[in-house]
């Protein structure tokens, strides 16, 4: 069994690589080609304990996950684990926490990829923590970003990370004194908070405007209105997760304002001609992410099969 650190993951997993390992798995699970169970998610000491497990075609596999934001280290903490096909021993366990953080920008870019206007070239983000950093990184792979616009609770952070994001990516970076500000005429906006009440209103979005929503990944805590959610044509990476946990849409259910037939598609049924996404210019997207574990066993596999051609890792015998 090979075992890999998150060091292991972030030289290995590109993030121009995961973006087309996002758009493979996002059409493979649409496409019936993958099974997998609801991710069960637990309340546990300090955070969250989360479970997820799925098969999808010569594989399969696992990830458990801790989420504790007020922890001294990443938020997410955990291992994906996958197993040989062959003998059904485990064959691989790879450090989560880098590959969520990874994985979960690259499906925002390719979901943005497939619903934000083409000429897209202004970014507001509103977070500065590794999800922000990520989706910086991210949405600049598949759109000409000129300008980001930073918004987040400490001031003090937010002008850091916009000067590392100026170092790191060349191109300006804004912050803004409010949400509202942040998103004021941006073409895609990234939600990546841990908020529990919402951030956005829909007079805040303009028209075009693609949203990635990230923050919330279970029932309960929403980083936009459900007026919003209402306003926008949304998709997800799953229909039956979003139909049950994601909150944005679960909040605008039970007000009365949308019903399911509002969840358009999966972004697969997209990238696979079955839904249509963005029809003119003019609306409003929205991709709500809640993580899937085709992703997370994609992007491990990728990472396994660079180790073993590169000699990365260590092994054991259980």
């Amino acid at each position: 069994m090979i075992i890999l650190s998150a060091a292991d993951v972030r030289d290995l997993l590109p993030m121009g690589d995961c973006i087309s390992l996002m758009r493979d798995a996002m059409e493979a699970l649409s496409d019936g080609r993958t099974q997998q169970m609801l991710r069960q998610i637990l309340p546990a000491p300090g955070g969250l304990y989360g479970i997820m497990g799925g098969v999808e075609p010569g594989s399969f596999g696992s990830k458990l996950i801790s989420v504790v934001h007020a922890g001294k280290g990443p938020s997410h903490q955990g291992v994906v684990m996958l197993f040989d096909p062959a003998t059904g021993a485990p064959s691989a366990v790879v450090e989560a926490g880098s590959v969520t953080a990874i994985r979960t920008a690259a499906a925002s870019a390719m979901a943005t990829d497939v619903l934000a206007r083409r000429e897209s070239r202004t970014l507001a983000i509103l977070g500065y923590g590794e999800q922000a950093h990520g989706h910086a990184q991210a949405i600049c792979a598949v759109r000409p970003i000129a300008t980001i616009r930073i918004w987040g609770r400490s001031a003090e952070k937010a002008v850091a990370f916009a000067r590392k994001l100026e170092a790191e990516l060349g191109v300006s970076c804004e912050v803004a004194p409010s949400p509202a500000e942040c998103v004021r005429d941006a073409d895609i906006i990234c939600t990546t908070t841990a908020s529990d009440e919402p951030l956005l209103r829909s007079e805040d979005i303009a028209k075009g405007t693609h949203l990635n929503v990230v923050g919330s990944s279970r029932a309960g805590p929403s980083e936009i209105e459900t007026k919003l959610v209402a306003a926008a044509r949304f998709f997800g990476d799953s229909r039956e997760s979003i139909l049950s946990q994601g909150a944005e849409f679960i909040n605008a259910r039970s007000e009365g304002l949308i019903t399911d037939e509002h969840f358009l598609g999966e972004i697969g049924e997209v990238l696979l001609g079955r839904c249509e996404g963005r029809r003119d210019d003019g609306e409003i997207t929205i991709y709500k992410s809640l993580g899937h574990i085709v992703q997370d066993l994609a992007a491990a596999r990728h990472v396994v099969a660079a180790a073993k051609a590169t000699g990365r890792g260590v092994t054991a015998t259980l």
